[in-house]
């Protein structure tokens, strides 16, 4: 069954946190662990990007899976299997050239990889431990001779790849960890690389009600804010509703050249 939104709740109003203390008091002394690192690590790195790239590090010395937001190795499999099989069922076809994205570890990533013609997957992430980590799974799933690229990112004006190159770009549980100025960037400089007749796909966290964040970790978008943000640079963005029929919190937007 699908996953259950709460499109309405203010996640960072204190009313919120003080009553889902009380229903769940056993994650209270997680949360405050996170609370404490997370201050700590706005301290040092007031950039948001430099921020996250902290807390992937972090995560991703106690575990990859869980810093690619994986409880456990099953929920992996299972996330990126559902991943794959959305964009093969929307024409994902062996011979484009897809982008991912915040590629992580490549939870997805190797089955795209694993599908497409050699050399056709470039995966990009702002967090260099994470893609170490994906090395790891490449090696795993013994996919080295599918001449895939992984590239560190210091922003996501993507300005090192050529123009029109990609059918597909995809970004998965990237903009739900994103405040606005990020998405904009990537939205400004996305149809450059996108071919004619390409889409990108990207997740958001969805919210009929007051935009916020919780911890500047997770944030909450309206679909007409990111729609209206995408049509600013030329291009036509529309909410999947199929998505929302699979058994995942988060919402999926589609990008077009307009």
């Amino acid at each position: 069954m699908p996953t259950a939104k709460n499109l309405r709740a203010n996640r960072a109003a204190l009313t919120h946190r003080v009553s889902y203390a009380l229903r769940r008091p056993g994650r209270v002394p997680r949360h405050l662990r996170r609370v404490a690192r997370d201050t700590w690590l706005r301290y040092r790195s007031p950039d948001h990007v430099a921020y996250y790239r902290a807390v992937m590090r972090s995560d991703t010395r106690r575990d990859p899976d869980a810093a690619v937001g994986s409880r456990n190795r099953e929920r992996w499999l299972a996330l990126g299997a559902m991943q794959f099989d959305y964009l093969v069922e929307h024409g994902l076809r062996p011979e484009h050239r897809i982008l991912e994205i915040g590629c992580g570890n490549l939870r997805a990533g190797w089955r795209f990889i694993d599908y497409l013609e050699p050399g056709h997957y470039h995966g990009v992430d702002i967090s260099p431990d994470i893609l170490i980590a994906a090395q790891d799974t490449l090696v795993a799933q013994g996919l080295q001779n599918r001449l895939p690229t992984l590239t560190p990112v210091r922003d996501l004006t993507l300005r090192f790849l050529p123009e029109a190159h990609f059918d597909v770009v995809h970004a998965h549980s990237v903009f739900s960890h994103s405040p606005l100025p990020v998405i904009e960037e990537c939205l400004a400089n996305i149809g450059r690389v996108l071919a004619p007749g390409g889409w990108f796909d990207f997740t958001f966290d969805r919210t009929e009600g007051e935009e916020h964040h919780v911890l500047h970790e997770d944030f909450y978008y309206r679909t007409e804010t990111l729609t209206a943000l995408a049509a600013r640079y030329g291009l036509a963005a529309c909410l999947m509703d199929d998505w929302e029929e699979r058994p995942h919190g988060q919402s999926k937007i589609r990008v077009t050249h307009g």
